[in-house]
């Protein structure tokens, strides 16, 4: 084994046992990694900026500005983020003026919802519509049998359908905790939808009693949106739990750099995954969702939308302020992950001894 495929395992090997071992970086690998790695597209996301949304510290529009200044190339924003400044209590006067902001700077929007109800699915569909928003994610928050769950899903998702085709829409449906992976890909290959597809975020897999890497083959050709976070994973009952962390820190449990690669190489002409969400969430506590020994039909409780509660010793001042430290810090991350995997193509692109990089 030559230095670069040395350095290439060592890197995608990380957190990640029990997973095959990584490629073999040859040229045809090293020549699509480096292009998929130059179309890229990083989005910020509201919510690790939230308690300052929540304040009124930062406005929606503020967020704009922070992914103009650290060349992000879109932004995805929840609905409700910003409380009475978020975009569901804008007029159309301000999302034309919010939409124009986001053009002027050469940013993408994305919107997000936490539901498939019919009422609110209309709403986010009118906003984009003002905004010129062509990308939505939802997911679902129903109590019941699961059978039961996905029955009521299904027939939201004949809805969503149906607007995506009428007003040229794509919605993707986040795993969010409660149901694995197969679950919703069922779903999905059977709508057979084109405008129909699936966010993966990095850490809410482990819920639903599913491990990462596993859970993002089972979804795979679904997948066209990412949300970037670090978790540590928090045994509970039968089941696992997690807690927000920095991502790429010690105490971040996932295989976050085999992931991104995995992510990155979706799609064999183009790029599957139109963007990739940096969504860090320190001190996100989630429950367990799903159980090791749960019945053939498990009840699926109802949970709240998601939220961060103060950690303790932390005041709202020192929250809001850290926040951006942490958003930052993702940036950080997430970019030196990136450079790394181009420099190792570089390198076996050139045929370049390590020893000379």
């Amino acid at each position: 084994m030559n230095a670069i495929q040395a350095r290439f395992n060592a890197l995608l090997s990380h957190k990640a046992s029990g997973h095959s071992p990584p490629p073999l970086l040859t040229p045809a690998v090293a020549g699509k990694l480096l292009e998929r790695l130059n179309q890229l597209r990083l989005f910020a996301h509201a919510y690790p900026l939230l308690s300052n949304l929540t304040q009124g510290c930062l406005k929606p529009s503020d967020l704009l500005d922070f992914a103009y200044a650290h060349e992000l190339q879109g932004v995805s924003l929840h609905l409700l983020d910003g409380e009475e400044n978020s975009l569901g209590r804008m007029n159309r006067e301000q999302l034309l003026a919010f939409s124009a902001k986001a053009e002027r700077l050469g940013l993408d929007l994305h919107l997000e919802i936490s539901s498939t109800r019919k009422e609110d699915v209309d709403q986010v569909v009118a906003i984009a519509r003002a905004l010129g928003v062509r990308n939505i994610r939802v997911y679902s928050r129903y109590e019941g049998h699961l059978s039961r769950v996905m029955d009521l899903i299904e027939t939201d998702l004949h809805y969503l359908a149906k607007l995506a085709d009428q007003h040229d829409l794509f919605f993707d449906f986040e795993q969010h905790e409660e149901l694995k992976s197969g679950e919703i890909a069922q779903f999905l290959e059977r709508l057979k939808h084109p405008r129909l597809h699936a966010l993966f975020d990095f850490g809410n897999m482990i819920n639903a009693c599913e491990r990462p890497l596993a859970a993002l083959q089972t979804l795979a050709p679904h997948i066209r949106q990412v949300h970037l976070k670090g978790v540590r994973i928090v045994p509970e009952q039968n089941g696992f739990g997690h807690y927000g962390v920095l991502q790429g820190s010690a105490e971040d449990d996932l295989p976050g750099p085999r992931m991104l690669y995995e992510l990155l190489m979706l799609g064999e002409q183009a790029p599957q995954v139109i963007a990739f969400i940096l969504e860090q969430e320190n001190h996100y506590v989630a429950p367990a969702f799903r159980q090791s020994d749960e019945a053939p039909d498990p009840f699926i409780a109802y949970r709240e939308m998601s939220e961060t509660a103060l950690p303790p010793g932390y005041t709202a001042q020192r929250m809001a302020a850290d926040e951006r430290r942490w958003a930052n810090n993702q940036i950080r991350y997430v970019r030196g992950l990136l450079g790394e995997l181009r420099v190792l193509c570089e390198l076996t692109l050139a045929d370049t001894p390590l020893a000379c990089a």
